[in-house]
This record gives C-alpha cells, sequence and structure tokens, in this order.
C-alpha cells in the first residue's frame, strides 16, 4: 500500500480516493482542465476526469455522462480486458479507439473496492512513468 494511504482495500472505492491515490504517487503534478483535475507524471496524464463530451452518454435519455474519469493502461489487451465484461463499471467510447485507457464514471467507483482502484491508479501511473521511475517505484513496491 502507499505511504500515507490508508489500507482499507476491501471498503468501495470513493472519488477522494481518486484523488488521495493519484497524488500519492511519486513525482506528480497536477493541471486543470477548466475546473477538472489532470494527475501527471513527467508531464503526461496518467488520470483525469473529463468534461461531458458527446461520446460519452446515457443511452436512454441522450445525456451526456458530467462524472467520467480516464485511466491509462499499459495495453489494448489490459483495456479490452477490463472492458469486455458488460457488468463491469469499466467502459470505453470510439473516440478512445486504439487509446491505451479506460473510462470510469464517478457514480460507479462504489463499484470497485479500494483496493482495485489503487491498483489501477498505481498501474495508470506505471504505464505513463519514465522507465527509471518506473524501475525505482516498483523496487520499494513489490507485487506482494
Amino acid at each position: 500500500m502507499l505511504d500515507g494511504v490508508s489500507d482499507d482495500s476491501e471498503r468501495p472505492a470513493t472519488v477522494d480516493d481518486v484523488h488521495e491515490l493519484a497524488l500519492a504517487m511519486p513525482h506528480v503534478t497536477v493541471e486543470y482542465a477548466g475546473e477538472n483535475p489532470v494527475y501527471q507524471v513527467g508531464g503526461k496524464s496518467f488520470v483525469f476526469f473529463r468534461n461531458p463530451r458527446p461520446d460519452a452518454f446515457d443511452p436512454d435519455t441522450g445525456e451526456r455522462y458530467p462524472d467520467v474519469i480516464v485511466f491509462w493502461v499499459d495495453s489494448d489487451a489490459d483495456k479490452q480486458a477490463m472492458v469486455q465484461d458488460e457488468s463491469s463499471p469499466y467502459f470505453t467510447t470510439a473516440h478512445f479507439n486504439g487509446h491505451p485507457s479506460v473510462l470510469l464514471r464517478a457514480s460507479r467507483v462504489g463499484e470497485i473496492s479500494h483496493g482495485e482502484l489503487a491498483e489501477l491508479v498505481q498501474d495508470a501511473w506505471l504505464s505513463r512513468a519514465s522507465a527509471r521511475r518506473a524501475k525505482v517505484w516498483l523496487a520499494e513496491h513489490p507485487p506482494t
């Protein structure tokens, strides 16, 4: 578990956890797209909150989702594994075809555990950090 982040991995995740976990990773800076935070490492985004866009909308009402969070993933295979199960809270849109990221609505964050969210944020950071930074972090946080 990250230093300064509580070990309550089984409880449902919250949106506040997204912010806490992203900020707990090393060398993180925060930029803003309007009011939405964009978490970066080495100038590369790894987690960000999107403004409502026409590609992510409620199929019943047509309303744009106001609460989409984007997480980078390591590969398209990882992405596909996460979005294939329709009961999963993860999804993608045509706009993100070929883009190594998954989407998660803030309103569905509680469907995953804090531990799963921590792994998602850590993997997002690792996919965007420099090889040197990733190597150091992995040496300090070996897989359990």
